[in-house]
């Protein structure tokens, strides 16, 4: 390929070296800010018949499907966002122990900040954790041209690769130059020599994690050039890395003096610990920036035998929220922009549900439900998804929002500890994400459980993606023990309210368990066409 230059999202220069570095499967579960990588890599993937990219039910079966190709000899990546790494912890940590043969990635992408989650979560502890290496680019180039290093340290460590985006980096946009063209890779199937190595019984295991502790040194050196220390005649320094080192980078172009600050940038772990030896030795003080735990601000506070580290930790840097220029300029004590001084005062604008959604009108039904049996302020347990912003006014349903599947183990407990009618609300393809598994002693409980699924037949939060058990929800519900006759499906529709209101009021009243299925197509989706191309692609 010659060098082509496109203008690209960071998450989409992901998906393109991905491409351009010849995997064969991406799999993934859509969460923001990681969706992007995926669906770019679908459209590139689409013009090739021996490519294969396919959402998954949740994360952890999308890790599971990439560790299967790599046991092929496969280059796969795998895409979620941080707490979707949480899902998939069983096969992330268990992919160091058997190793990989394919290279396998796993794209995790961030949210400090919480723009669209319910945590600000790390994803370079779990890769600590895990004892993987892990790459966190800076710039939307270094998207691109991280990865092939990544696939290639992957391959020659035998080990999967956590690749770190943020939420700003993975929607940022630039010019990319796409310069790297290689065929897809086939290994072969894991050789008979290495067998063993796949099956986690402890006789195994215990050999594969001593493997695993004994590659750690390896891999600093492997990586090391990555990371670089530059000292300079000024006592002040800097630790750098992700979205630090660009928003450090924006305020120097403004700011002529920190030119003359030593920085330490770090653009792949584990790091090795001599260079923050060396820039605590040459300096005064160092200021740690990062995103978004102290995570290299703890292992200087640790090193550090002379200067004086500032961050997160000495709240010189606040603990929550996302790094940003302004941050930068107010740690370092840099002037700030007039036009700047009173971003605080910008008004928010909270989200709300497009205009028309069924949720809006089976919130309706579920109010007016509750407050005809005399139950006005029950709690309702509720869980992640567009639906979740019934939670605000003007409906105020649902009172919780944990985790994906949460509400069904919620309600059942809620149940078993006396509260009645126990009310849980989840999407179509969050239930089938998380709240399969809860649904068996939810069926056997002969408690007043009752669960609503907002079925709009696609993860409607993240771009409408279509959900991959829609159409099906009837016979899984059946086949985990639900009674037919305790199935219901409404149609949340204005024209509907009364009377499925009258419904929701008799299901409530039994003591055994019910679920409500409010049905209709996400307007959006329909907006779109989702499932018209989905059936004219399947006739094609």
């Amino acid at each position: 390929m010659n060098e082509k230059q496109v203008l690209a999202l960071g998450a989409e220069a992901v998906a393109m070296a991905a491409f351009d570095c010849g995997v064969q499967a991406l799999y993934g579960y859509p969460g923001t800010p990681s969706t992007e990588v995926f669906e770019k890599g679908e459209e590139l993937f689409s013009e090739d018949s021996n490519r294969k990219a396919i959402w998954a039910p949740n994360e952890k079966v999308a890790l599971e499907m990439g560790l299967g190709s790599s046991y092929l000899g496969k280059r796969a990546m795998v895409t979620m966002k941080h707490v979707g790494l949480n899902v998939a912890m069983d096969p992330f940590v268990n992919a160091a122990m058997t190793g990989v043969h394919g290279g396998l990635i796993v794209l995790v992408a961030d949210d400090p900040g919480m723009h669209s989650s319910q945590n600000e979560q790390d994803s370079r502890f779990l890769a600590d954790f895990a004892n993987v290496p892990c790459f966190e680019p800076t710039t939307i180039q270094e998207c691109y041209d991280l990865l092939p290093r990544a696939f290639e340290i992957s391959e020659k460590m035998q080990l999967p690769i956590l690749f770190r985006l943020v939420t700003r980096l993975s929607h940022a946009r630039g010019v990319l130059n796409r310069h790297i063209s290689l065929p897809l890779t086939n290994k072969g199937i894991v050789p008979d020599s290495d067998l063993n190595n796949w099956i986690l019984i402890p006789a195994y295991a215990r050999k594969q994690y001593e493997k695993l502790r004994t590659k750690m040194d390896k891999i600093v050196s492997q990586i090391g050039d990555l990371n670089f220390l530059s000292l300079k005649s000024e006592k002040i320094g800097v630790i750098l890395a992700g979205q630090g080192k660009a928003n450090l980078d924006q305020v120097a172009s403004e700011v002529p003096e920190l030119q003359n600050y030593s920085q330490l940038v770090v653009k792949a772990y584990p790091l090795d610990e001599g260079l923050i030896k060396k820039l605590s030795a040459h300096c005064d003080k160092i200021y740690v920036f990062e995103e978004s735990y102290p995570y290299l601000e703890d292992k200087a506070r640790l090193l550090s035998q002379k200067a004086k580290i500032h961050g997160r930790r000495d709240h010189t840097i606040p603990f929550a929220g996302e790094l940003n220029p302004l941050v930068i300029r107010q740690t370092l004590g840099f002037e700030i922009p007039v036009p700047f001084e009173n971003i605080d005062d910008l008004p928010i604008r909270p989200p709300r549900f497009c205009d028309g959604c069924g949720h809006m009108d089976a919130y309706q039904s579920l109010n007016q439900a509750l407050e005809k049996l005399g139950l006005k302020g029950h709690r309702v347990f509720g869980d992640v998804g567009c639906y979740t912003m019934g939670s605000q006014s003007p409906f105020f349903s649902i009172h919780t929002c944990v985790e994906m599947g949460a509400s069904v183990g919620m309600t059942l407990g809620a149940a078993n500890s006396g509260y009645s009618p126990a009310i849980g609300v989840i999407g179509d393809s969050t239930f089938i994400h998380s709240g399969l598994t809860s649904l068996v002693p939810f069926a056997r409980s002969k408690k007043n459980v009752n669960l609503l699924i907002m079925d709009n037949r696609v993860v409607a939060m993240t771009g409408q993606q279509v959900s991959t058990g829609h159409d099906e929800l009837e016979s899984m519900l059946i086949g985990l023990g639900m009674k037919k006759e305790n199935i219901h499906v409404l149609s949340p529709l204005p024209s509907q309210t009364a009377k499925n209101t009258e419904i929701l009021m008799e299901v409530l009243k039994k003591d055994e368990p019910s679920v409500v299925l409010f049905r209709r197509e996400c307007v959006r989706s329909l907006q779109r066409g989702v499932f018209k191309k989905q059936k004219d692609e399947a006739q094609a």
